[in-house]
């Protein structure tokens, strides 16, 4: 059974940071985990990815210069650190792995979800 858990979610003001944690037990191996993000009245939009290495890392256009994806292998645990955030990354933001083949971008490529975690950012 594979646990995917976030932590990290808050509220915070425009030009501020926060890290979020995604915590990943079970025996899975997943060629990339990746960062979503869901805002109000919105699909679940791709933030970030990660490969299992570490080597390789992708981001969405608005997200880049300002968030780092990064891993913790001997801790199972993959961090989105978020710098200059703005009130349009106010959203559920959600740890997918399982990677199955496919479109990274697309949340359909990725198996197992955590519950998410709020981010809230006021101006």
């Amino acid at each position: 059974q594979v646990q995917v858990v976030e932590s990290g979610g808050g509220s915070v003001q425009a030009g501020g940071s926060l890290r979020l944690s995604c915590q990943i037990s079970g025996r899975t191996f997943s060629i990339y985990t990746g960062w979503f993000r869901q805002a109000p009245g919105k699909g679940r939009e791709f933030v970030a990815s990660i490969t299992s290495s570490g080597g390789r890392t992708d981001y969405t256009d608005s997200v880049k210069g300002r968030f780092t994806i990064s891993r913790d292998s001997a801790k199972n645990t993959v961090y989105l650190q978020m710098r200059s955030v703005k009130p349009e990354d106010t959203a559920v933001y959600y740890c997918a792995t399982g990677y199955g083949g496919g479109i990274l971008s697309y949340a359909s490529s990725f198996r197992f979800w955590g519950q998410g975690t709020q981010v809230t950012v006021s101006s």
